[in-house]
């Protein structure tokens, strides 16, 4: 049996991974943390079950779904005991980090002295202004990443489960006071919480996701595909969200009562212009 697991961010990171040379066995973090409602305790009964009720009731995937692709991959961290090394990959952004702080927290529960932690975090790199994700690097540069791996304590998982705890309290002025740059090893944690800080409602009653989409609708007449591509272009450009089409979808579908649609045209209806004023 390998003696490495390797956890990695998404199924586009594997696709990569599997044409380099590491060797391991390969868990898929298939969640999206930073949507809809958590526990502290990752991987109880109660996590679970918030988990599946948000992703049948909004994302319209069965609880049967979540479990053959999500929670039964995540489950595999139950057997770590098995491994002597534990690799997380993952990247810069909101969406991965509040998967890592997850990751983490879920792995001290079943920390043992023999196994020992890795991380590898993307992000920006010596002399490069540009944000760099797991699918910027070829197979042959993941061997790379892997040499430079950050070795992980228990005291990094118990700042992770802390700083985790505090995420899902989700409690701005909390969110502000606690050191989330304490820990250097988590180095993208702080600009990753500053995002989030910005999901919160400004004065209008829209966070900064909302009001951009709100945005892009009353300058432009646009289809429901043009409208995602533009949030996108704005996301990477402007902010380090990292959300994808199905993040925006569930957002933009929440603020229906702002929008009409016609042969497939988004307009703003008084009640979306008001909102920007």
């Amino acid at each position: 049996m390998p003696k490495t697991l390797h956890i990695l961010n998404g199924d586009a990171t594997k696709v990569i991974f599997e044409k380099s040379r590491l060797k391991g066995d390969l868990l898929i973090w298939r969640e999206m943390l930073c949507e809809g409602a958590l526990d502290k305790e990752v991987g109880t009964d109660a996590f679970w079950k918030k988990r599946y009720t948000f992703f049948e009731d909004e994302v319209g995937v069965s609880k049967l779904d979540y479990f053959d692709k999500s929670l039964k991959e995540i489950l595999k961290i139950e057997n770590i005991g098995n491994y002597e090394a534990v690799v997380l990959w993952f990247e810069y952004d909101l969406f991965c980090q509040i998967n890592l702080l997850g990751a983490m927290a879920f792995l001290l529960k079943y920390y043992q002295k023999h196994i020992k932690f890795y991380l590898v975090c993307t992000g920006r790199e010596k002399g490069n202004q540009d944000w760099k994700s797991l699918s910027d690097y070829s197979p042959e540069q993941y061997n790379f990443l892997y040499e430079n791996r950050i070795k992980l304590s228990r005291n990094d998982l118990l700042f992770a489960k802390e700083a985790w705890d505090v995420y899902v309290t989700n409690n701005p002025t909390d969110l502000v006071a606690f050191p989330f740059d304490k820990n250097k090893k988590l180095a993208y944690l702080q600009l990753a919480i500053r995002q989030h800080l910005h999901r919160f409602p400004k004065e209008n009653g829209c966070n900064q996701q909302e009001e951009k989409l709100l945005e892009i609708i009353g300058e432009n007449q646009f289809n429901h595909h043009e409208i995602i591509r533009e949030i996108l272009r704005w996301q990477n450009k402007e902010t380090v969200y990292g959300f994808g089409d199905l993040q925006y979808d569930l957002i933009l579908s929440a603020l229906e009562k702002y929008y009409t649609i016609k042969e497939g045209i988004y307009s703003l209806n008084a009640l979306g212009k008001e909102k920007l004023k």
